[in-house]
């Protein structure tokens, strides 16, 4: 139990809190943009002329179909591109009646591109269009029904080649055709999965391409990967029929090379006589690390990790170290920083232990599956749980694709990271909670521009992922002993070894979500360079050689981060996974120099400058008492609840259902009584989404998210609880739909239109503790997401867990508001 005289109190965990009600959210609606005019006939018919051309390529494909028995269907994938500066209205092209599917979306320049798959007859479906469009067709009541607002953003319709399948980087395309590489495919399902992934098979092994045996799935997509030369995948049209988009399979990032120090044996010895450990067999939480595997050996892992706990995603691989990466981060989760535990006279207390699986083979494999990070990560996941299924774990993995390209774009990767995590598809288990690295910067040119070079060093594949905590670095290392040389980063500051999410397109996650120490780089006229006195100490991976070594970068910062994970789970073990990464994330703050790096000194800070600040350091340092403990001026609630987002109608199809409502026990006498004292209210909204990862993702009606949950404060304009619901339901979608944010509560860093962005919210309030007092309630309510806008999948009916956590922070302390709200809640420890 905490020590009372520490004012550490456990944070007050609310049951029964919550009241659904019906939700409305509003129709899209927002800005229409004005159609380009056209010559109707002279359009009309030049599409209507493109579209007999398709129909004799249309016949030839399928007469090759039939002759080679494809089993997925006949059909020809297309292209329609768009007007110039004009947005193509791409949504109207599918339609799941007919089996006409959108496989993808993709912009270049001014221009937007979108790949339709049309099944063996389906080509007069789009005539009709044209037909329509040329007679003018208007309906009984004279309304139009001549599809011009999709025919007036079209330019072209032709069949789709190669280049219309490439999602990834332009330049990620070879441009000698000969020049083979591995493939990322990505497959539609078609309602017949293995069906259209046979066909694919045996049309690219006839085309003399190699396929990896293993598939990573999807709701509507399956990643497979291919080796193989452009010129050989543009063999035949079927290939590219079996086809929804193709990206370039990513190669993993180099391992570090840790800088060596004299062996502490001594110290160890020492540390170990003292040292208390939590026992195998017992329902302790673990930390299993996706990585090079560990050395279990070392004196200081073999107390915490048994050898049925290592496994290998490829028995070939073996589950050893020989990278001196994993072993290391293993030290890191274990112990934390040993540069401030050796030599401590203060007992050491571990109360979690460790696993790991070897996720990676040795540097310079070209095996075809070490690169399928999708597959490779869910039979990684799998491996413990099928040694121990109900062992309560966090997953922690530093491995990451050695590009950024994806710039927040949800990738085969991080898509099967958010699967994994929301477990859509393995029930009776829990979901899973993640730790990644964000991925790092080794460019000691880079190091030289610092800070400047933080804005361009993008987070790494998979740290996009929405429900995994993306951990950047931070540091306080600033003494190089050594008289030549400076540290880069302030005492505080960002590590110049992190990476950010600054040039990401809005409206993906605000990453990292937090920072933990990674070390510093030291420098002089000459250059930069890293050095052991600004790296961690941890355990080395051949402890008869040394015992101990040097670490650093987000390598380091994550595995500070499992271990926060392990010890909150040891404390609160009934608490949920969203619960946990809400909690890390709800305890960090900013430090004075992040504060100082990106936030203006002699003004008041904007909503931009805050979501500036939070790309490049998320919500700042965790701290694990923060994490633990309430106090009598600093307390926290903590609700874990369920609502139903959406349901189904019988006229209008599936359509919004719930909101829960949150009574807050607020103290108000006490508030009101502290009148103009300045507090804060901190809301964090954590939980997972069941991903859909396909190119058309871009667009208001297909989204990458299941789900998407929302909160809003009852304020002191809200008369009543009915008035705070009305104005709740009139705000639905506001930030999807491009309408003006609502200007009467301004006193948060981020408000509504910022905070939402992925599947982690969190958002901070300062005011005055009388106005406070009045803010009784908190909604938690749906936006858009594929479980609504895909009604064909039949996953609308189900619930949405969320963990929501709550804290009031006052410098006042003449006031026990933990005590007060404590009187009215039941406490559960």
């Amino acid at each position: 139990m905490p020590d009372p005289a520490a004012d550490k109190r456990a944070h007050l965990l609310l049951h029964g809190t919550s009241q659904p009600h019906a939700f409305t959210a509003h129709s899209p609606g927002g800005g229409k943009k004005k159609l380009p005019e056209r010559d109707r006939q002279a359009h009309g018919q030049a599409l209507r002329g493109q579209l007999q051309e398709l129909e004799t390529a249309a016949e030839t494909a399928a007469a090759s179909q039939r002759e080679l028995a494809l089993e997925s269907g006949l059909g020809l994938q297309i292209e329609f591109v768009g007007q110039p500066d004009v947005e193509l209205a791409f949504q109207s092209l599918a339609d799941d009646r007919k089996k006409i599917e959108l496989l993808s979306v993709r912009r270049e320049g001014d221009v937007t591109y979108a790949n339709v798959f049309v099944p063996d007859g389906g080509l007069g479906h789009f005539e009709r269009y044209v037909a329509d469009y040329l007679d003018e067709k208007k309906g009984k009541n004279g309304q139009a029904l001549d599809h011009k607002a999709l025919l007036n953003t079209i330019a072209s319709i032709r069949v789709a080649e190669l280049h219309a399948l490439w999602t990834d980087d332009p330049e990620l395309l070879p441009a000698d055709r000969d020049e083979a590489f591995w493939w990322e495919v990505w497959l539609p399902v078609r309602a017949a999965r293995q069906a259209v992934v046979s066909d694919f098979r045996k049309l690219a092994e006839l085309a003399g391409c190699v396929v990896s045996e293993h598939q990573a799935e999807f709701p509507e997509r399956t990643v497979l990967l291919m080796y193989g030369s452009q010129g050989q995948f543009t063999q035949s049209v079927m290939l590219l029929n079996c086809v929804a988009e193709l990206r370039r399979a990513k190669d993993t990032a180099e391992f570090f090379d840790a800088m060596g120090v004299e062996e502490q044996g001594l110290w160890m010895t020492d540390m170990l006589a003292q040292a208390q450990f939590a026992p195998a067999g017992t329902d302790v939480p673990h930390v299993c690390f996706l990585d090079t595997g560990v050395n279990r050996g070392h004196p200081l892992l073999e107390p915490l990790l048994a050898e049925p706990d290592l496994h290998s995603v490829n028995p070939a691989w073996g589950v050893d170290d020989t990278a001196n990466h994993g072993t290391g981060s293993a030290g890191l989760a274990a112990y934390g920083d040993l540069t401030h535990v050796l030599g401590e006279t203060d007992v050491v207390q571990v109360s979690h232990r460790l696993e790991s699986v070897k996720l990676t083979p040795e540097e310079g494999s070209n095996e075809g599956d070490s690169k399928h990070h999708a597959y490779l990560f869910a039979e990684a996941v799998s491996r413990p749980e099928v040694t121990a299924a109900d062992r309560r774990r966090v997953f922690a993995s530093a491995v990451t694709a050695s590009d950024y390209r994806d710039r927040g774009r949800p990738s085969s990767w991080s898509s099967m990271v958010d699967r994994m995590a929301a477990d859509v598809d393995d029930a009776g288990q829990y979901p899973r909670l993640f730790v990644l690295a964000a991925g790092n910067t080794r460019d000691h040119g880079a190091w030289m521009t610092y800070p400047d070079s933080l804005s361009t060093n993008l987070v790494h594949d998979p740290g996009q992922a929405w429900n995994a905590i993306t951990v950047g670095a931070c540091t306080s290392k600033v003494d190089t002993e050594h008289d030549s040389l400076v540290a880069i980063a302030p005492d505080g500051g960002l590590s110049p070894y992190t990476t950010t999410s600054m040039t990401w397109d809005p409206s993906w996650p605000l990453k990292p979500d937090v920072v933990f120490e990674g070390g510093n780089v030291a420098k002089d006229p000459q250059g930069a360079t890293g050095m052991s006195s600004l790296n961690l100490l941890t355990t080395n991976h051949r402890p008869n050689e040394r015992l101990f070594t040097t670490t650093n970068a987000t390598s380091a910062a994550s595995a500070l981060c499992a271990r926060m994970a392990a010890q909150i789970m040891a404390a609160y073990p009934q608490l949920r996974a969203e619960t946990i990464r809400a909690l890390i994330v709800h305890s960090a703050e900013w430090t004075p120099a992040m504060r100082q790096m990106y936030l203006p000194v002699n003004a008041r800070p904007s909503k931009r400058d805050y979501v500036n600040l939070i790309r490049h350091c998320g919500w700042g340092m965790p701290d694990l008492d923060r994490a633990l403990w309430s106090a009598g001026n600093s307390l926290t609630l903590v609700v874990e609840d369920l609502v139903h987002p959406y349901g189904k109608d019988d006229k209008r199809g599936v359509v919004s259902r719930d909101m829960n409502l949150h009574a807050l026990p607020w103290p108000k006498e006490e508030l009101e009584a502290l009148g103009d004292a300045e507090v804060q209210l901190h809301v964090t909204l954590s939980y997972f989404v069941e991903p859909n990862p396909s190119a058309r993702g871009v667009s208001s009606k297909f989204h990458y998210p299941s789900h998407r949950l929302r909160f809003d404060v009852q304020r002191p304009l809200d008369a009543s609880t009915e008035d705070f619901i009305a104005r709740v339901n009139a705000a639905a979608q506001r930030e999807d739909e491009g309408d003006a944010a609502n200007p009467k509560d301004t006193d948060w860093y981020l408000g509504e239109r910022q905070r939402h962005r992925g599947s982690l919210h969190r958002d901070v309030w300062q005011g005055t503790a009388a106005d406070l007092a009045s803010r009784g309630f908190i909604a938690v309510y749906p936006s858009a997401g594929w479980w609504r806008s895909r009604p064909a999948l039949e996953r609308y009916t189900l619930p949405a867990r969320y963990s929501l956590v709550v804290s009031i922070h006052t410098e006042q302390t003449e006031v026990d508001l933990y005590a007060v709200i404590a009187n009215k809640v039941a406490i559960v420890v």
